[in-house]
């Protein structure tokens, strides 16, 4: 089951790095994702979360994490960072990153954790958000599917 967790993480990781091509890096977006338990079939969690752009600003954002896949146990409130990527760098405008995100999510967590989710979507599709550390959690859980993910 860990190496099952494992290789969501890498194939999540190698996607990302895939769907990043071609693109600017226009900051990174901190999330701090609610404590929750795992539905078997899925999850949804609250995320508060800060966009630091590369120009020096910030934005706030709240939304949820959806995943539908296997999710079987708990976590605490669980850290995710990610790299923000647009076509061009003067894509991003005052809370741009608002809307739907979806793509691949692996994680697996015996005490201490971690986990990978890549995901596309905001403002017509137009950012890409890519891991640039794994997430970390504590608990006890394994999850591997889809993500998805709402800001606003």
């Amino acid at each position: 089951m860990k190496r099952l967790a494992i290789a969501a993480v890498v194939l999540a990781l190698s996607a990302g790095a895939a769907s990043a091509d071609g693109q600017v890096q226009v900051g990174r977006l901190s999330c701090t994702v609610d404590a929750g338990i795992g539905l078997i079939l899925g999850s949804s969690k609250k995320v508060n979360c800060t966009f630091h752009q590369k120009n020096g600003g910030t934005d706030t954002y709240s939304g949820e994490i959806k995943k539908v896949g296997l999710d079987i146990g708990f976590t605490d409130t669980t850290r995710i960072e990610w790299l923000v990527f647009a076509a061009t760098s003067d894509a991003y405008a005052g809370h741009a990153l608002a809307g739907t995100y979806v793509g691949a999510s692996g994680e697996a967590t015996i005490g201490v954790g971690l986990g990978g989710n890549v995901l596309v979507g905001g403002l017509d599709n137009s950012f890409a958000l890519q891991p640039f550390s794994v997430q970390a959690q504590t608990g006890l859980n394994f999850a591997v599917g889809l993500a998805g993910l709402t800001l606003r």
